[in-house]
């Protein structure tokens, strides 16, 4: 535990109610990775109810304690906190178990069914229940209705128990499946009982955008239209696709990464002050900045659209393959690996400041970042000195803090100017950057919180952009090459230059 006074008062304290995780796909990578650390981390932090359990579910045949075991190295590799403290996992893990059975077959549900009313009777956990669907979206529909039929879902007026169901990304490939998905979840479930999780929200660094504009009274007078130039937002992967090339060509980086974590980064950016900072009053602001995002035709998706894919590179020295030779990928593949975007919001606020967006994998380095350019002085006094924007950055990940870049006087007897950096770090300010997403979420979802998920018309809304701009991609020419290791491709830097302006070095 840490114990830097400068996080007294930063842990919450507040206990979901009795409950039991049950994970769909939990032979995946994302349990043993990412949520039964979470879980455990939040039991470290006592953070869990009393008879809180977790059940996995999947197709592979497993007695309980090799589920255990498995979970076990996953929290030993994996957790923030090293090493396993055994006794405090040994308590936890009399709550883990495992289930056995096709998602779908009704025999997976009524076996689920009795386990869970055998952990209400021995652990009391009240009929409460959290499904998490890490599976593939085409398992989605099924598995509620699965979960539906064997009476597994509380009804949404009975204010006893809850039922939640998390999904994973991507919720659709397109607009006409998102909605076709989105209406069949409601039959069974309401919207209050659905949490699309985007973990890019579950980051400090990320919750912090809110809190760093609506918390403090010096910038939020200057961030409009009137005194910034435009807005860069970069999510950048040094890694391929690390195996994923199955997932991928359906994917692409637009489907992987933009329509969702990104595009919430830009939301968030442009956002007005919400009237309270609850779950309905966030997310309708949100939804008002999408909705005010200029469609794009299709003259304007070849204009201010780039869409690129790696080829054989160096990267640290060392040669890499292109996204064509990589497993599971087509040599004649039009996936896109990289892809960048120039947006306006048409409203009173932002009209006229482009938002340039970029992502991409196979990229310089792994960073994530959004950086608001503020306009050029009226009058250049100090005339032999280069003129700089003043920048404010906000760095998502790694090294999760902000900096504020503005001009100075060079020591002598000469007034030039220099530009400097003032710089705030997460590590060194609260002992470091606190817990992962994924704890921040999951209690969540166990709380009731919804506000950090994605509701139905944002989803929606993302779509009405972006699924016109895969159609004109669909018809237009392959992905622009880019060697691995660089910033993407040549018409990426010209998305900015044409308008006088560059990427931000990163």
């Amino acid at each position: 535990m840490n114990d830097n006074p400068l996080r007294e008062g930063i842990a919450s304290d507040r206990i979901p109610d009795p409950c039991t995780v049950v994970i769909f796909g939990a032979s995946g990578d994302l349990t043993k990775r990412k949520l039964m650390p979470a879980l455990y981390n939040l039991a470290v932090s006592r953070l869990l109810p009393p008879g809180f359990s977790v059940l996995g579910v999947a197709r592979r045949p497993k007695p309980d304690e090799v589920f255990r075991a498995e979970q076990h190295e996953g929290v030993s590799q994996f957790s923030r906190r090293k090493p396993v403290e055994e006794v405090l996992w040994n308590d936890f893990a009399q709550g883990v178990g495992y289930v056995q059975g096709s998602f779908d077959d009704a025999a997976t549900y009524v076996s689920l069914r009795e386990r869970l009313e055998h952990l209400d009777r021995t652990r009391n956990t009240r009929g409460n229940r959290v499904f998490y669907l890490s599976t593939p979206p085409a398992e989605f529909s099924g598995i509620v209705r699965g979960l539906a039929g064997a009476g597994l879902i509380a009804d949404r007026k009975d204010t006893s128990r809850f039922s939640r169901v998390v999904l994973e990304k991507p919720f659709g490939v397109d607009l006409h499946s998102a909605e076709a998905l989105d209406t069949d979840l409601h039959q069974v479930l309401s919207e209050s009982q659905l949490y699309r999780i985007d973990h890019y929200l579950g980051k400090e660094a990320v919750q912090n955008m809110l809190a760093f504009r609506f918390g403090n009274a010096i910038f939020e007078p200057l961030w409009n239209r009137a005194h910034i130039d435009h807005v860069q937002i970069t999510v950048a992967e040094d890694i391929g696709v690390e195996g994923r090339g199955k997932f991928y060509e359906k994917a692409g980086t637009l489907r992987d990464i933009v329509q969702n974590h990104l595009i919430q980064l830009l939301a968030l950016a442009a956002m007005e002050a919400p009237v309270a900072f609850d779950a309905n009053a966030v997310r309708d602001e949100k939804v008002k900045v999408l909705r005010a995002l200029r469609p794009l035709s299709r003259e304007d998706v070849y204009r201010y659209t780039v869409r690129g894919q790696y080829h054989p590179g160096g990267v640290s020295g060392k040669a890499v393959p292109g996204y064509r030779e990589e497993p599971d990928v087509s040599p004649t593949s039009r996936t896109e690996t990289f892809c960048a975007f120039k947006f306006y919001v048409d409203n009173w606020r932002w009209h006229g400041v482009p938002f340039y967006i970029r992502a991409g994998k196979r990229l310089a380095r792994r960073i994530t970042d959004v950086s608001v350019h503020f306009k050029a002085v009226p009058h250049r006094l100090f005339a032999d000195s280069p003129a700089e924007d003043n920048v404010l950055a906000l760095r998502i990940q790694p090294d999760e803090g902000i900096t504020l870049r503005f001009a100075s006087k060079v020591p002598g007897p000469r007034n030039l100017l220099r530009p400097v950096n003032m710089e705030f770090r997460y590590g060194a300010a609260f002992g470091g950057s606190g817990p992962e997403a994924y704890e921040r979420l999951l209690l969540d979802v166990m709380l009731g919180e919804a506000t950090l998920f994605t509701r139905s018309d944002e989803v929606r809304t993302s779509w009405e952009h972006f699924s016109p701009i895969l159609d004109g991609w669909r018809e237009g020419p392959e992905p622009e090459p880019y060697a691995a290791g660089t910033w993407g491709p040549a018409s990426a830097e010209a998305l900015l230059t044409r308008d006088g302006r560059r990427w931000r070095r990163l």
